[in-house]
Parts: C-alpha cells; structure tokens; sequence
C-alpha cells in the first residue's frame, strides 16, 4: 500500500492527483490489475471528472455547497456537517483499471481529491491489486 499527502488551500477544493497516484502505479510494476484509491478522512472524498476545464470542478463545488450549505441548523457541535454530508455523498474510495502500467481513464478524466473541510493537510492510500 502507498500514502501520499494532499495539502489543501480553501474550504472546498477539487485537487487533481492523477499524477501522483499514476506514480505509485507506475512504481509498482503492476502491468494489468486494478487501482484502489482510498480517503481516510471523514469530511474530504474522491471522485473521477473532466480535466480538461476548470470550469468544471467550479461548477461541481458550486453546486454541492448550493444543495448542501455550511449553514443549515445542523445538530453537530463541530460545526462541520455540511463536510460529512459533502463526502457522504461524493464516497471515499475509487477503483481504476490498470493496463500497461498505465491508468485506465477516459481521455478528459482525472481523479479528484474532495476537500469539504479545508485548509488542511490529509492523505490518500493507494493499493494495487495485480490481475
């Protein structure tokens, strides 16, 4: 298995970590199998998206904090279930094809860490399963 760190910047963020996780695909030596991408954390997820507009992962969280507002009466002292709702509803984990050594991504698709709970440091786990 293999952990890498996410640093994030805002509130909400999409961040792109195709590349990283391709890294400890490629560092493997896993030829065919799958990828598992897994978030460890309660108010942050994953997903698989466009990459090729950024206007995209804007209109995502744009909508995701319009459904689902910081501010809604929520019960948890914490006051952050509008994030647990958030990652919930996006999941923590993804499955990716490998073949080649190589990602199996639609051509416009990247994965995406979810933050809903940011500025924060977090991780994500990498696991390869060869077929």
């Amino acid at each position: 298995m293999y952990t890498f760190g996410i640093k994030t910047s805002s509130r909400t963020q999409m961040v792109d970590i195709t590349s990283s996780v391709q890294k400890y695909v490629t560092e493997s030596g896993v030829k065919s199998g799958i990828c598992i991408v897994f978030i460890p954390h309660t108010t942050a997820g994953v997903t698989i998206n466009e990459n090729a507009d950024p206007d995209v992962t804007s209109d995502i969280l744009m909508e995701i904090n319009r459904m689902v507002p910081f501010e809604d009466n929520y019960s948890h002292v914490e006051g952050n279930s509008a994030a647990h709702i958030k990652a919930s509803m996006f999941g923590f984990s993804q499955q990716i094809f490998v073949e080649d050594g190589r990602l199996i991504l639609g051509q416009w698709q990247a994965i995406y860490f979810c933050e809903f709970d940011g500025p924060r440091s977090r991780k994500a786990f990498i696991k390869i399963i060869p077929s």
